[in-house]
């Protein structure tokens, strides 16, 4: 049964999104220098890379991430390939098959993004207000996508995470689904237990079914 690691690894050169605060690690204590131990010091948002966003991000009463329910994090998933779409509208959602599934990951070109460059990127694929709607209206509780918004760029209300976190579907960012092809998974996502967390960084693998 294969397992693949579908996080992005957390480091200096890591993209993050304009107007959040730099990754900082720092190695503080080093073998190398003659410290009996290595130890870091490591400075970064709530939001970087790979992580989750609660309701609490948005929503003024929504959980926060230490109070999530696990077993959102946890279950079978659906890879969803959207191809070279630019944006992920409820048209192109109805073409594909979504019966039964709860938990919903957008493959999308955003994810070569890792590859290519360490620069934030703007123009990212990413899910239109009307989709999401459509997400809530079948009963998804999580839904992730490739890169570090599912909120288009430059958005004039963030009608899409409003639309999700308002109706208590969580939101997992910044993956790396390079490796991945489309079909059913076992989604295993543990974010930080961050009290009162607005969101936070999280290992996030897929299990192939049997």
């Amino acid at each position: 049964m294969k397992i693949y690691d579908i996080t992005v690894p957390i480091s200096n050169a890591l993209p993050v999104y304009p107007g959040d605060p730099a990754i900082h690690i720092e190695r503080i204590q080093s073998l190398e220098k003659g410290d009996i131990a290595r130890v870091s010091h490591l400075s970064f948002s709530t939001h970087i890379g790979t992580h989750i966003d609660p309701p609490y991000h948005f929503i003024k009463d929504g959980v926060p991430l230490d109070q999530a329910p696990l077993d959102i994090f946890i279950g079978p998933a659906r890879v969803v390939d959207v191809g070279a779409a630019a944006s992920i509208d409820a048209a192109l959602l109805a073409t594909f098959d979504l019966e039964g599934a709860s938990r919903v990951i957008f493959k999308t070109r955003n994810s070569r993004l890792w590859r290519e460059t360490s620069e934030f990127q703007k123009d990212f694929v990413y899910l239109e207000t009307d989709a999401a709607e459509a997400l809530v209206a079948r009963g998804v509780k999580l839904v992730g996508i490739d890169y570090l918004s599912i909120e288009k760029f430059g958005f004039d209300k963030p009608t899409t995470h409003w639309t999700l976190l308002g109706n208590n579907v969580f939101i997992v960012e910044g993956l790396d689904l390079n490796e991945i092809a489309p079909g059913d998974y076992e989604l295993i996502c543990l974010p930080l237990k961050i009290k009162d967390g607005d969101g936070g960084p999280a290992r996030v693998v897929l299990r192939e079914l049997n």
